[in-house]
This record gives structure tokens, C-alpha cells and sequence, in this order.
């Protein structure tokens, strides 16, 4: 079953319980109440008519005036005696009189029937033994009982009714239940089509990257399932431009290995045919092997990088020191391409403690590019200077061939190299600034590149924090 229609059976099913809880527990709870209301009726009608009878009973010294008594209640209906004799009062008074005919026989101390409002019961006739709620009639004035009254409710009427009222009830419910049900369905399917549509639009493009095609998701809100789509559309980019670096590299190692093996090839070939002397073939030889080698072990640093096997062993030092014997190291290249290199470093730059080696690799991969961007006659710069007290800043900077704006956001991803280095025809696999950047940052450190544009020069800054 599709993740769908579970939503949709998911949510259906809960609203089908829920309006079935609620019909039963609103079905019953209505039912008991209507249930002590019908026990309530006859008991405060009883009581309040057992009141009006004993102020009637006070005021007029007997039982003369009970028939006012009880048309005043709304217990004398048509057909009695009081109904006949007051008919103007029962029009004016209508809205008090019962629907329901509730039989009231007022009895005298001794047992017989003063008044029987349906008129079952003769004045003065011995009364039977009667149903319904019994009450006493007092005389105020003497303060005794002047007889009971008894209150007989139609309680079949009424539980009559109350069932066809909880009848009705219920059928409303059902019905209103029943469009709920509806209006559920219409909201599960448009909601699990709204869940579910980004997930077989994710499947399909997961899919299709799978086959080496590009996909995109569209972002339709900014919700879970919105940022779950940028998140995708990240990646695919993530994917697209290692792809393309990954492309990249086997052009680029491809190049860096047959330049030097056709090289080694050449030399040996000359040697053997005897058009090469011994030494300047092994120096050309030694070149390319080393060439090689340096290939191999970029490749191993950026190995050590993925895997998190970079390890540092630092050692306190001057950076001063470092930083001069790194433009020593690299004079004789620089000189070799007629380039001036230049260090600009006080000397009381504080000491801190960095593996020599690694530092020593990252700076001579920034001063390594430096030399090759560069033009005959150009200038590099290697200056470094405290920018707080607690931070220290080294940058080279050259007047080279600069780089594009778009480019510097890729400048340290692994394989990435620019336009510019690829039409000069700059050596290099992309490697070194990705590695520089490990080494930084495994000090702690943060590196940076700037540049104007093409032919402008650039400028990488490392900062190390002193504490």
C-alpha cells in the first residue's frame, strides 16, 4: 500500500472514531440527564404545589379556594369545573398550562377527595390508594397538616418523548458526523497528495541522478518538505560540481602523468640510441620522477585530509624564522621566471606553537601558485603583522594573473582550477589550496583568497589566533 493511502486510511480512521466516541458519549450523557429530569419533575412540581395549596388553604380558612389554587399552577385543564368557570383566565394565562395532563387530587385529613382535577374522583369520596409524588398540605396558621396532595406525572409521556428527542439527536449527530466523515476524506486526500508528492518527485529525481542525469525538485513552500527539496537541490549541486572536479582530475592527473612519463620516455629512447648524453638525460629524468612524486604525494596529502589522519606535532617557534626561510626556499624558482620575492615581517613577531613541516607545506603551496600566476618582471609579496593582540596575519600577494569573481568561492575546493591557469597553460592539479586550507585550519587558523579580477593580482591571507 502506498505511503498515500496510508495517510489518507490513517486519518479517516481517526475521524470515524472520534465522531463515533463522540456520538455514544453525547448519546448517553443526554440520556441520563433527560432521565433525572424526568425524576426532577414531578418531585419540584409536587413541592410548589404543596406550598401554593397551604398559603391557599391559610389565607381562606378551608378549601374554598383550591380551584384557584390550582389554575393559578396550570393543573386545570378543559372539561373541569374551574376550566368552565374561568375561561377568561385560562385565555389570558394559556402559556402557563401543561401540554401534558398531570392529575392532581387535593385530599382532606380524613382521607377524602377535595379535588381530582381530571375529575375522576368525586368531592367527598373516600380517596384510593393514588400514584404519583405525595406532599402535605399545612395550615400556616395552626401549624398542622391539613391534608396531603398528590401529583401523579405522566412519566410513559414523558420518557415517550425524551426517547424521540434523543432520537432526533442522534440523527443529527449521524448526520453531522457523516459530513464530517466527508469533508475528512476531501482533507486527507488533498493532504497526503500534498505529503506525498514531493517524496515521488524526490524518488524520481534520486532515480534519475542515479542513471547520471541532473534533477531538480521545485520549492513549493517553507515547510519540512520545502527545506527537505532545497536540500536536495543543494546536494544535487554538491554532486554536479564534484562530478565536474571529479572530471576534472582525470584530465588534470592524466595530463600531470604523460607529460613526465613522455618526457622519461624521450630521454631514455635518446640514451639508448645514443643521441643523449648519460648526465643530461638522468637530470631530466630525476625532473620528472620528482615531478611525479610531488603528484603522488599531493594525492596522499589530501588522503590524510578525508580521512581526518592529519596530525600535527607542534612544536613552539618563531614565525619570523619560518616565514624566511620560506622565501629562501623559493628564490630559486622565483628567479628561474624572473620574478621578484620579497618578505616584509618585523622581527619581534610573537612565538607559537605549529608543526614546522605542515606550516612549511601550506606556505609553499600559496608561494608555489604565486610564482607560476605570475609574470616575468611581476613582484611577490610575502608580509606578515600582527592585526590584534591576539591575532596574526600572513598574506602573499601578488601582481599576477589575478582571478575571476566567480571563481574565488571554489578557489579551495579539491581538483578546482581556474580558467585563467588552464588557457596559460599553469601546471598544477588543484590540490595545493585544498591541502594549504586543512593545514590552517588544523591550527586553528582561517585562510582566504582576494582578488580584483583577471590580470589584477591576488591575495591569500592565513590568520592564526595567538591564544
Amino acid at each position: 500500500m502506498s505511503l498515500r493511502w496510508r495517510i489518507m486510511g490513517a486519518t479517516v480512521l481517526i475521524v470515524v472514531f472520534t465522531v463515533l466516541i463522540s456520538v455514544g458519549v453525547g448519546y448517553y450523557a443526554t440520556q441520563s440527564r433527560l432521565d433525572v429530569f424526568v425524576d426532577r419533575i414531578g418531585s419540584d412540581e409536587a413541592v410548589q404545589l404543596a406550598r401554593d395549596l397551604s398559603r391557599e388553604y391559610t389565607a381562606a380558612g378551608g378549601w374554598g379556594t383550591v380551584d384557584t389554587a390550582l389554575s393559578e399552577a396550570g393543573y386545570a385543564y378543559e372539561g373541569s369545573r374551574e376550566s368552565e368557570g374561568h375561561g377568561e383566565s385560562e385565555g389570558e394565562s394559556s402559556e402557563l398550562f401543561h401540554n401534558d395532563r398531570v392529575r392532581v387530587v387535593v385530599t382532606d385529613a380524613d382521607g377524602l377527595v377535595v379535588r381530582d382535577n381530571l375529575s375522576v374522583l368525586a368531592p367527598g369520596a373516600p380517596a384510593p390508594d393514588l400514584a404519583g409524588r405525595r406532599e402535605t398540605v399545612f395550615d400556616l396558621t395552626a401549624d398542622r397538616p391539613a391534608g396531603p396532595v398528590y401529583v401523579d406525572v405522566n412519566r410513559e409521556f414523558l420518557s415517550t418523548e425524551s426517547h424521540g428527542f434523543l432520537t432526533t439527536l442522534l440523527y443529527i449527530i449521524l448526520i453531522g458526523g457523516a459530513l464530517t466523515v466527508g469533508v475528512a476524506v476531501l482533507l486527507a486526500a488533498w493532504l497526503s497528495k500534498r505529503i506525498t508528492a514531493p517524496v515521488a518527485a524526490l524518488t524520481e529525481a534520486t532515480q534519475a541522478i542515479a542513471q547520471g542525469d541532473t534533477a531538480r525538485l521545485p520549492v513549493t513552500s517553507s515547510d519540512e518538505l520545502g527545506k527537505m527539496s532545497v536540500a536536495f537541490n543543494r546536494m544535487t549541486s554538491s554532486l554536479e560540481t564534484q562530478r565536474e572536479l571529479r572530471r576534472r582530475l582525470i584530465n588534470d592527473v592524466s595530463h600531470e602523468l604523460n607529460t613526465p612519463l613522455s618526457v622519461i620516455q624521450l630521454e631514455a629512447s635518446g640514451l639508448r640510441d645514443g643521441l643523449q648524453s648519460p648526465d643530461s638525460a638522468s637530470d631530466h629524468i630525476i625532473q620528472e620522477v620528482n615531478r611525479l612524486r610531488g603528484l603522488v604525494t599531493d594525492l596522499n596529502w589530501l588522503a590524510e585530509t578525508d580521512h581526518g589522519e592529519l596530525r600535527l606535532t607542534l612544536e613552539a617557534g618563531s614565525i619570523h624564522e619560518l616565514l624566511t626561510a620560506e622565501v629562501e626556499r623559493w628564490q630559486p624558482q622565483a628567479g628561474a621566471r624572473q620574478v621578484q620575492l620579497s618578505l616584509e615581517s618585523p622581527d619581534s613577531l610573537p612565538e607559537m606553537r605549529f608543526d614546522r613541516m605542515r606550516m612549511s607545506q601550506a606556505l609553499g603551496n600559496v608561494l608555489s601558485n604565486a610564482v607560476r600566476c605570475t609574470e616575468p618582471a611581476g613582484n611577490i609579496t610575502m608580509r606578515a603583522g600582527l592585526e590584534s593582540d591576539d591575532a596574526l596575519a600572513i598574506s602573499v600577494i601578488d601582481d599576477g594573473i589575478g582571478i575571476d569573481i566567480a571563481d574565488l568561492p571554489n578557489v579551495f575546493d579539491r581538483f578546482y582550477r581556474t580558467d585563467q591557469s588552464r588557457s596559460r597553460g599553469i601546471g598544477g592539479t588543484g590540490l595545493g589550496l585544498a591541502i594549504t586550507r586543512a593545514i590552517v585550519e588544523a591550527h586553528g587558523g582561517t585562510i582566504a583568497v582576494a582578488s580584483d579580477g583577471p590580470g589584477l593580482g591576488a591575495t591569500v591571507t592565513i590568520r592564526f589566533p595567538l591564544r
